[in-house]
């Protein structure tokens, strides 16, 4: 069994334990990156396991990294990536509106931000291709994203690490996918300036 979800550390650890083979292989990259074959697919399970799926996981992506012998360990890192994006992309956000209300111009901002240390996924990618075009359609649901931050919230507090920027994270993402279920992430920005 090749699992391509995000479910969790608990749960891959759960399925490892009721199939007789199993690797755990969240993706990344969304619609788009599976459309161009550049997923980044994290996995991990037991050598025999992943030699004998490398040649489906190829079939996914060029872009792959066995991260673990232990399947949950790629759960852990998609959790990581998809905090990681959640905090740049709600973060610019609230930059970008601040910005807005003093005056500057968003294409400016994205500009200057880009060379500058405060550059993300969210100033390189998201906001040039979806917030500042006004498309809103980078596939990726707030319902999913607030989804994968409840769980990287229940991990870190079942393995007892910090949280403190999960707990917020995932309050702002769980608004707004109550606001607006379905919506867009990318949406995260008038959703926070409109606030």
């Amino acid at each position: 069994m090749v699992d391509t979800s995000t479910v969790g550390v608990a749960a891959a650890r759960h399925l490892a334990a009721q199939a007789p083979a199993y690797v755990d292989a969240p993706v990344s990259g969304g619609v788009a990156g599976a459309r161009r074959r550049t997923l980044m697919v994290m996995y991990a399970g037991t050598d025999e396991d992943c030699a004998r799926v490398e040649p489906v996981l190829a079939g996914l992506s060029g872009r792959r990294r066995r991260v673990g012998d232990r399947p949950g360990q790629a759960q852990a890192l998609k959790l990581a990536n998809n905090f990681l994006s959640a905090v740049a992309l709600a973060a610019t956000s609230e930059a970008v509106a601040f910005g807005r209300a003093a005056g500057l111009d968003m294409a400016v901002m994205l500009e200057v931000l880009n060379a500058s240390s405060g550059r993300s996924g969210a100033t390189a990618d998201k906001f040039p291709d979806e917030v500042l075009t006004g498309r809103y359609a980078s596939g990726f649901s707030n319902t999913l994203m607030s989804k994968d931050m409840s769980l990287y919230l229940r991990e870190t507090e079942a393995l007892g690490g910090a949280a403190a920027l999960a707990a917020v994270t995932q309050a702002v993402w769980e608004a707004f996918a109550t606001a607006e279920p379905g919506a867009d992430f990318t949406r995260v920005y008038p959703f926070t300036a409109e606030a």
